[in-house]
């Protein structure tokens, strides 16, 4: 069993920005728009922020709104898909057998997103990016427990945009969002365990885990259940 306290948490996928615009479309969903709309980076130095494409900025759109400007923390970076727009470009581009830039070969790696963070925020804090198919809210939280074993919070930033046309079956994600929030191991209330095995067939898929991770970080229920390498995970209020 691991615990910990989440201090504090955030939220964003298209015209849903707050705590009260999530309660409300979560009580009544409706079709969100496949674009984010746009994001304001203007703490960002202007040649950073040009930098971020519709994914970061999508991440960033949540984490900021929780970290202070002068607070440095370790943090977890996790993207199912990562920036898949760019590398198809890229890939295309080898397929046309023209030379690959290598700005956007550094802006297409999987820690591009955190390492542009960092460096805008002059941050040196440890900085883990991560990736999975499945079970991806779940490994983020195992990881950050790790971290926590040095440091006394860790930011997490969990985000993904829908696929470009090309590849959009092999993956579900039907609109922007981002989930910030940030682990504490003191005055832990969490906590989150294996609870059964399951048979790797049997294994439900998570494309609706992003929105009952919000529903849990909301109050509106009082676990979240997730499936990873054929063993089912909760996370729960200690004494639920």
């Amino acid at each position: 069993m691991i615990d910990f306290r989440i201090k504090s948490w955030s939220a964003i996928a298209p015209g849903i920005d707050s705590r009260v615009d999530w309660l409300e479309w979560l009580s009544n969903p409706t079709k969100l728009s496949e674009e984010l709309g746009p994001v304001s980076l203007k703490q960002f130095p202007p040649m950073i922020r040009r930098r971020f494409g519709a994914l970061g900025k999508c991440a960033m759109a949540a984490a900021l709104q929780i970290v202070d400007e002068d607070t440095c923390l370790p943090c977890v970076f996790a993207s199912r898909h990562g920036n898949s727009e760019l590398t198809l470009e890229l890939l295309s581009g080898i397929a046309a057998s023209e030379d690959m830039s290598p700005t956007g070969f550094s802006l297409a790696v999987h820690n591009a997103i955190s390492g542009l963070y960092t460096i805008a925020r002059n941050d040196n804090s440890p900085v883990t990016s991560i990736a999975a198919v499945d079970g991806l809210i779940i490994n983020t939280l195992i990881e950050a427990a790790g971290q926590l074993q040095s440091a006394p919070s860790v930011l997490c930033v969990i985000y993904d945009l829908p696929l470009p046309e090309l590849v959009q079956e092999y993956g579900e994600c039907p609109f922007p969002y981002a989930i910030a929030f940030v682990l504490s191991k003191t005055e832990s209330d969490l906590s989150l365990a294996v609870t059964e095995d399951v048979s790797l067939t049997g294994l439900h898929k998570s494309n609706n885990d992003p929105i009952d991770f919000i529903r849990f970080l909301a109050g509106m229920q009082s676990q979240f259940d997730s499936q990873i390498n054929g063993s089912k995970w909760r996370l729960e209020h200690k004494g639920c």
